[in-house]
């Protein structure tokens, strides 16, 4: 991927993993569009990345993904990088009382897998005739052996994978470079911080440093893979055989 002179999109850029990757681009001279639900936080992230800019977008709605697409391509036609990153994680029990938050769960798909598929039809059209256009899709090492106590997100990332590897056969040719960047567990706001506290109590490993993290992913995109796994998502992603998979899933899930 290029990494300097693009003109970029980011969803879910008001914080952790979006911030980061906007503000890494930003700093090796490409210009920025933000997106995400919190207006303040964006605002804030432009004040302190002059040039950088934002638009609110929902995700979940069709509507939002219609209306933002039309006027940012308006306003920035030489965009040709699109970064969909914004997602939702929440724990979800089927055992007891409620069984399911049913209204938690379709929020949660539509956040992680829904809106990227409608991001995606509604930027490739325009990306197709863009110079060195680029669409990366942000996944998970939970796509490829799941936590099962975040079971939709770890399917709705599972499916986010599939979708991708589609989309990359269907714009062969066409000249759009499609990516899927897929963090390990990394420390930022998705989940809460009893996420944290929780996996401290079971000793399990630490999550990666949101820096080291962004670091390690834009030295990785410079390059040419279509799939850039970082730090444990490696070994996650590896896990190719059915008992290698059991072997990981138990160690994760104990």
């Amino acid at each position: 991927m290029r990494m300097q002179g693009n003109t970029i999109f980011i969803t879910g850029g008001s914080s952790g993993i979006g911030k980061g990757l906007a503000e890494a681009f930003h700093k090796l001279g490409n210009q920025v569009i933000i997106a995400g639900r919190r207006e303040d936080r964006m605002l804030g992230i432009c004040d302190a990345n002059p040039g950088m800019k934002y638009w609110f977008l929902d995700v979940t709605d069709r509507a939002s993904i219609q209306k933002v697409a039309a006027e940012v391509i308006d306003e920035f036609p030489g965009l040709n990088c699109l970064i969909n990153n914004a997602g939702l994680q929440k724990v979800h029990n089927l055992v007891g009382e409620p069984s399911l938050d049913d209204a938690g769960m379709m929020e949660e798909i539509n956040a992680n897998l829904v809106g990227a598929i409608r991001m995606a039809a509604a930027f490739v059209p325009h990306l197709s005739k863009a110079t060195e256009a680029v669409l990366v899709n942000v996944s998970s090492g939970l796509a490829f052996v799941p936590i099962a106590r975040y079971p939709v997100y770890c399917a709705a990332k599972a499916a986010v994978h599939s979708f991708t590897l589609s989309l990359r056969h269907q714009l062969n040719g066409v000249g759009v470079k499609v990516i899927e960047l897929i963090p390990p567990f990394v420390r930022i706001e998705l989940g809460g911080e009893r996420k944290y506290a929780e996996v401290e109590r079971r000793g399990a490993p630490p999550p990666m440093p949101l820096d080291q993290f962004i670091s390690e992913a834009i030295s990785e995109l410079a390059g040419d893979a279509d799939e850039v796994a970082i730090g444990d998502a490696k070994k996650m992603v590896g896990a190719t055989s059915l008992d290698t998979v059991k072997r990981v899933f138990a160690g994760m899930n104990h």
